[in-house]
């Protein structure tokens, strides 16, 4: 699924007026939820369960964001297995500015639990732990823009 399959899903949803839309394709899990009134796209959430979404393409006109860490490949620490992010995006630790993040250092965390928010292109995608264990370190601040690979998290299995 690309963005351009993305956006022709939003407009259908916007045009029939459906205000919840669920699919699962080649890995990818979408689903789209939003209140009456709002625009499609402000409450919409992606979910990567198996494969990860290719890089997102910056809009026409927008600078690159620097990628300081891009430089050196991110080692999984010896007791801890490295979250990468899967697209290209905006690092949230919480679900809005005023609810407690999702995970903190020392959690323990469920396989499918939600670690954290990546917004790309306005659409919040919600990262779910892809096993169980405890969070040992949260890489990025809240707010940071992230690439494709950037590590997240570290988690020692359980």
């Amino acid at each position: 699924m690309d963005i351009s399959d993305l956006k022709e899903i939003l407009r259908i949803l916007e045009a029939q007026d459906i205000t919840e839309f669920e699919l699962e394709q080649d890995g990818v899990k979408l689903r789209v939820c939003r209140s009456s009134g709002s625009p499609v796209g402000a409450l919409a959430a992606v979910t990567s369960h198996l494969a990860p979404v290719p890089a997102a393409v910056a809009p026409p006109g927008a600078a690159p964001s620097p990628a300081p860490e891009a430089a050196a490949p991110a080692e999984p620490p010896a007791n801890g297995t490295l979250v990468k992010s899967p697209i290209v995006g905006t690092f949230y630790r919480a679900p809005d500015p005023n609810s407690p993040p999702f995970v903190s250092v020392g959690d323990r965390v469920k396989v499918g639990q939600v670690l954290c928010i990546i917004e790309a292109m306005k659409l919040m995608n919600e990262i779910e732990a892809e096993m169980a264990g405890e969070v040992l370190r949260i890489h990025p601040e809240n707010g940071q823009p992230v690439q494709y690979g950037d590590p997240l998290f570290t988690v020692r299995p359980a």
